[in-house]
């Protein structure tokens, strides 16, 4: 696995459901930036579980869908990952994974799986994939 870094370019967060004492969830997107293996930008969307009267996720797991456009391991196209992130007072952990067939352009056929985890705009992630013909 590689280390790398991504940074938060935008975060647009608003309540879905519940009210701020109670159990509820928002629906969160976000921009970022990609350096290292990943080279690009990519647009996502999350929805956040918040336990009634806490400000963070305590230990639940949130889903996400993310777009990347760029390159991976100098191959250019775009790709699409699934996410199941946590969230607490000590920062963001999270699993996540290539969706089959998103790839398009060189990165058709990518496939892989990686982790997210940070405490500020700048996060580090790993990313053990394959490329097609590898």
């Amino acid at each position: 696995m590689s280390e790398n870094t991504f940074t938060m370019r935008s975060w647009q967060e608003d309540v879905v459901s519940g009210g701020e004492d109670e159990p509820h969830y928002t629906h969160a997107h976000a921009t970022f930036t990609y350096s290292g293996v990943i080279e690009g930008s990519s647009t996502c969307d999350y929805l956040l579980y918040y336990p009634g009267g806490q400000t963070d996720g305590a230990g639940a797991t949130s889903p996400g869908l993310e777009r990347i456009e760029g390159s991976v391991d100098g191959r250019s196209g775009t790709f699409m990952i699934k996410h199941d992130v946590g969230f607490g007072e000590h920062g963001v952990t999270g699993i996540w994974q290539v969706l089959p067939g998103s790839g398009t352009s060189e990165l058709a056929g990518l496939s892989g799986n990686g982790t997210i985890y940070g405490a500020s705009e700048t996060m580090a992630y790993t990313f053990d994939y394959k490329l097609a013909g590898q």
